[in-house]
């Protein structure tokens, strides 16, 4: 019994001590895995001196509770000489003299529903939109030597990358407008728009651009964005009235007829969707409301230049965005303006160098969108420029820059498909960004893999291509570029590796100028997934190896 009792009482205390330790452990790890950091409302509590006005909005509306909660906001945070400035401006005394529903967009238009800091501003549009709906704008403004941001041109950052529990907040000097105009009545304020408002007026676009917003079934947006100019630029242009326009442009004397001129010369200005400074200079052409006419955008170093080409060897100069007084956010739209007149250009081919991975869908997840070591799947419904037979979901995958598995590629991102074979992924077809009408010599490029798909059927709108695709193909680093370049393959990236391998796949002729299908269509199985990195649609008179890709852009050599 002794024994007994001796063994059970040991067994005992080994158990308390047991019990102790692991109550320890689980109150260290627990303190290691609170953040005692305080939320974004209580900070504003903390700190109630500073900023008790908009805290106040906060609870009127009842967004208090919700920047209380976890998450990975980012709050535009006004101080309480702001608030009281709009008030003032507002003609109101207290924020409960307002309407509610005014109140809550105001609050929205200051809160990301992500985690953005200074170092991921780029001088223009931040890629993702406020709880409110519209986008905010940043820029640099130097005044008295002294450097600092501003926000939508008006607010300027204070204190910026103050870290909360719940996310970042950026304390601003004065409270950020809600856009309550449209693109046509945005154009008529200006007094110095007064000849391109008339324009507008005559041929019918005025109407259009004074529309609400609407969705189609696929949930497009009728936003719209506009290239206007300066009377200054007119008469620069030797137009000094509306009159004596319309006597140089209106072949038909109808400027409503969608035919006319006039009405085109509007039309070669209005370019479909939402589409800041950042999203132009994002693609070398865009389609415009003229009928198969683009526009081309090259930015050189700072500038942005519209129609900026070389043909036979001659420099046909561009016209330059206005990029200070660009960026207007309007309540279906945004507004630019041009510092000269400039007509509908005879377009040439030009190259595309499309990452298929750059679909509008992944661009607003700003915390995946080429940030390294993110990715995100993505079903067919996601995605409205993607299309594929099977069930699976597809990925894309950003990789470290220079590194990892992909990320020697162009942006060192990749779109995945699993194994792209029948039973899984087979027959994706992908829509492509506007290609001008022109010949064109097709290159895929990938990161090889030796049990990805090795035979694949490529099709241009619906018509099959010259050469299959190999995925399981390397790159060949040792043969002169130029030979290699000879037998339909090149190393499309640099650094150069064999990881990433380039076919040539045949030649097409574009007929019409705008976005066109390309399909990838396996004919036997694949024992892993398959990485898509660019697919180029070379003008056949261009250089096909120049320029290369790089992790961080385009690279000449």
């Amino acid at each position: 019994m002794k024994k007994l009792n001796i063994k059970t009482g040991l067994q005992g205390l080994v158990l308390l001590i047991l019990s102790i330790t692991l109550f320890n452990c689980s109150v260290d790890k627990y303190k290691e895995s609170t953040d005692e950091t305080v939320n974004a409302t209580e900070y504003l509590k903390l700190n109630e001196e500073e900023y008790s006005m908009f805290l106040e909005l906060l609870e009127v509306t009842g967004y208090a509770s919700f920047l209380n909660t976890y998450g990975t906001y980012t709050l535009f945070l006004p101080t309480n000489d702001a608030v009281e400035s709009y008030l003032n401006t507002a003609g109101v005394s207290s924020p409960a003299d307002l309407p509610i529903e005014d109140l809550q967009d105001l609050v929205k238009l200051h809160i990301l529903e992500s985690k953005v800091i200074t170092t991921d501003f780029n001088d223009g549009k931040i890629a993702t939109p406020t709880m409110q709906g519209q986008y905010l704008v940043t820029g640099a403004s130097n005044q008295g030597g002294s450097s600092s941001i501003i926000v939508n041109k008006e607010s300027r950052i204070v204190s910026s990358n103050i870290e909360v529990g719940n996310g970042i907040i950026h304390v601003i000097d004065k409270v950020l407008p809600i856009a309550k105009l449209s693109l046509a009545q945005q154009v008529e304020t200006q007094e110095s728009l007064s000849i391109f408002t008339s324009a507008l007026k005559a041929t019918g676009w005025y109407d259009i651009l004074d529309k609400p917003v609407t969705y189609d079934q696929d949930s497009i947006s009728s936003h719209l964005s506009l290239i206007a100019q300066t009377n200054e630029a007119f008469e620069r242009a030797g137009f000094s009235s509306y009159e004596e326009l319309e006597e140089r442009y209106s072949h038909l004397g109808q400027p409503t007829n969608p035919e006319d001129s006039l009405n085109l010369y509007v039309a070669y200005r209005i370019l479909p969707g939402l589409k800041y400074v950042a999203d132009l200079v994002n693609s070398p052409t865009h389609s415009t409301e003229a009928p198969q006419e683009v526009i081309g955008i090259k930015l050189a170093q700072d500038s942005v230049l519209i129609n900026e080409q070389t043909f036979d060897g001659v420099l046909e100069k561009g016209v330059l965005l206005n990029r200070d007084q660009s960026d207007v956010t309007t309540t279906n739209g945004v507004l630019h303006l041009v510092k000269n007149n400039f007509d509908i250009k005879k377009r040439f081919p030009t190259p595309v160098y499309f990452d298929p991975g750059d679909q509008p869908e992944i661009r607003r997840l700003a915390s995946v969108f080429r940030i390294p070591g993110q990715s995100a799947s993505f079903a067919k419904e996601d995605l409205q420029f993607v299309d594929w037979e099977g069930d699976d979901e597809i990925m894309y995958r950003v990789d470290t820059p220079g590194g990892g598995t992909y990320g020697h590629g162009y942006w060192a991102d990749v779109m995945q498909i699993k194994r792209l074979r029948d039973g899984y992924v087979n027959n994706i077809e992908f829509t492509t960004p506007v290609i001008i009408k022109g010949r064109y010599k097709i290159w895929v490029s990938y990161r090889a893999a030796p049990n990805a798909s090795p035979n694949v059927q490529v099709f241009f709108n619906d018509e099959e291509l010259s050469r299959q695709l190999n995925f399981t193909e390397y790159g060949n680093t040792t043969q002169p570029e130029r030979v290699l370049e000879s037998q339909g393959y090149k190393i499309p990236v640099s650094p150069q590796t064999n990881r990433f391998n380039s076919r040539l796949l045949g030649i097409v002729e574009v007929e019409t100028t705008g976005r066109h299908k390309i399909r990838f269509n396996a004919v036997t199985n694949a024992g892993q997934e398959t990485w898509i990195d660019v697919i180029e649609f070379r003008p056949i008179e261009m250089d096909q190896i120049y320029p290369r890709f790089s992790p961080t852009g385009l690279v000449e050599q």
